[in-house]
Formats: structure tokens, C-alpha cells, sequence
């Protein structure tokens, strides 16, 4: 999808970090301080394959993989964020858990737009065969410049991305400056080295934020 080479590849890095991170943080052993729970294992999987998903739609190859799991998959992760999100026990508020897995929500919730927009058109025109990326009546796959080899076409699916774009940056910018100050002062002691614990949770949200960067850049590019 993206035709400028050294674009794709800060855009593979910006994709490859976080998801090795997140697979990282699915399988260290559980310990004190140490690995997440299986929610969290879970969390740190979907995050890990969207990632991974986002690392592949960079390169040529990855228009050849099939929508259509793509779309079941994050919606089902989107629905599976809520679910953790009301069932979280106290002390944690069920708005808190809410507000705070909302974000993870609309991550999965902008990938299967992004794959379902990919073939709706094509779906609802019967056309037969592989659903992959490739032969969306949805895109333009002439590419509008030398950065990108297509771009979205109708006026509400480029609003709905420009919205989602915008969206995405927000919530890269939330979660860097989170983890700028998560690294920069642990509240937990008051001291101004942070402990190992909050410099991993720092780099979380540094993953989490340059995750979103990165998705936000490539809706925009779709524009």
C-alpha cells in the first residue's frame, strides 16, 4: 500500500516494535511485578496481531491477505476489551475500566472499518473468489501520488478515515505524553528514577502511542 520505500520502512519499524513488545508481554512468566494476568496476556496477543496486521498492509504482499478474518478478528477484540472492561472487579470503577479500555476499543474497532471498507463494495457487487485487499471496488489502487499505490474513493469512507486518522493521533498524543511523564517522575515513590515497574508500564504506552501514530499516518494516507 505504500509505494515510498524509506516511508515504509519507518512505518514497518513504528508496526514491528510494538508488536514484538506486546508478544514479549504475552509470554514472561507471570510473577511479582513481572508478567500480566491472562487478561492481560490476551490484551498484549490482539495488540500483537494488529500490529503485526499493520506491519503487512505497508508492503505489496500484504494486500494479498484475506479481509474478511481480519474484520472478525478485531471486532471480536474490540468486543472482548469491553467485556474485561465491565466484568473488572474493584477497586477499579466500571466507568474508569470503561474509559480506560475505550481507546484499545476504537484501535480494533478503526482496523476492521479498514478491512471491511476494503470489501464491502465488492460484497454487496458479488464478485466471487479471494476477498483480499486487492480487488476493492472501495480503492483506488492507481494511488493518488508516489507515496501511496491506492487511496479510499466516496465521500463518506474518505470522512469516516479522516475522522479515524484524527481520532488515532489524539490518542497516540495521550498515550505518549502518559508515558513521557510515567518515565520521567514514578509517582509511586517520588523519586526521579523511575522503578522498574513504571518503566515498563512508560514503555507501554510508548508502544500503545506510537502503535496509534503509525495508524493514524496510514489512514491519512489514504485520503
Amino acid at each position: 500500500m505504500i509505494a515510498a520505500t524509506g516511508l515504509r520502512w519507518v512505518l514497518t519499524v513504528l508496526f514491528l516494535v510494538p508488536a514484538l513488545s506486546a508478544v514479549w508481554r504475552a509470554v514472561i512468566p507471570e510473577r511479582a511485578g513481572g508478567g500480566p494476568g491472562a487478561a492481560g496476556r490476551v490484551a498484549h496477543l490482539l495488540h500483537a496481531v494488529m500490529a503485526f496486521a499493520m506491519v503487512a498492509m505497508v508492503w505489496p504482499w500484504g494486500m494479498d491477505l484475506p479481509a474478511r478474518p481480519q474484520i472478525i478478528l478485531f471486532t471480536l477484540g474490540g468486543v472482548w476489551f469491553t467485556l474485561v472492561a465491565l466484568a473488572r472487579p474493584a477497586p477499579l470503577s466500571r466507568t474508569r475500566a470503561l474509559s480506560d479500555a475505550l481507546p484499545h476499543v476504537a484501535m480494533m474497532g478503526a482496523m476492521a472499518w479498514m478491512a471491511a471498507a476494503m470489501v464491502s463494495s465488492s460484497s454487496m457487487q458479488g464478485h466471487g473468489g479471494s476477498d483480499g485487499m486487492d480487488d476493492m471496488p472501495g480503492m483506488d489502487m492507481s494511488g493518488g501520488s508516489g507515496t501511496v499505490t491506492m487511496t479510499l474513493t466516496g465521500t463518506g469512507t474518505r470522512l469516516t478515515a479522516g475522522l479515524l486518522a484524527g481520532l488515532l493521533l489524539l490518542l497516540a498524543l495521550r498515550w505518549l505524553a502518559r508515558g513521557f511523564d510515567v518515565a520521567r517522575l514514578d509517582g509511586t515513590t517520588g523519586s526521579r528514577h523511575p522503578s522498574a515497574t513504571a518503566e515498563r508500564d512508560a514503555f507501554d504506552l510508548g508502544c500503545h502511542g506510537a502503535m496509534a501514530l503509525g495508524m493514524a499516518v496510514t489512514f491519512a494516507l489514504l485520503l
